[in-house]
């Protein structure tokens, strides 16, 4: 089949962060549960901060994503085309050399 892919993809850096931490864990910190009463129940007492839920809450570094299109024949080499791609546009820096495919589509020829 004929057609395009746009490929989106970010890069992936030494320093970054990726946690998750269960919400209840989060109020069980006392500066946390100060700092909500403060912004959202202010002047009130005998206030409680409860979740009653599973919740997961996930820290993560904030990455930028970037896009290119390639034929969809081209489908198996994918990440070295990003690879190729980050390298053209010189965001291939110390400390960040990965690359992880965020998401693609495909756009049929007519």
């Amino acid at each position: 089949m004929e057609g395009k892919m746009k490929v989106q993809y970010k890069m992936l850096c030494e320093n970054d962060v990726q946690i998750e931490v269960a919400l209840q864990e989060i109020l069980k910190n006392e500066k946390v549960i100060k700092v909500i009463k403060s912004e959202f129940a202010k002047g009130l007492r005998n206030i409680a901060v409860l979740s009653s839920s599973d919740c997961k809450v996930e820290i993560s570094t904030e990455k930028e994503i970037f896009a290119f299109e390639a034929d969809k024949k081209d489908f198996a080499d994918l990440i070295e085309l990003a690879e190729e791609d980050a390298k053209a546009h010189k965001r291939i820096k110390k400390g960040c050399a990965g690359i992880e495919i965020v998401d693609f589509s495909t756009e049929v020829a007519s």
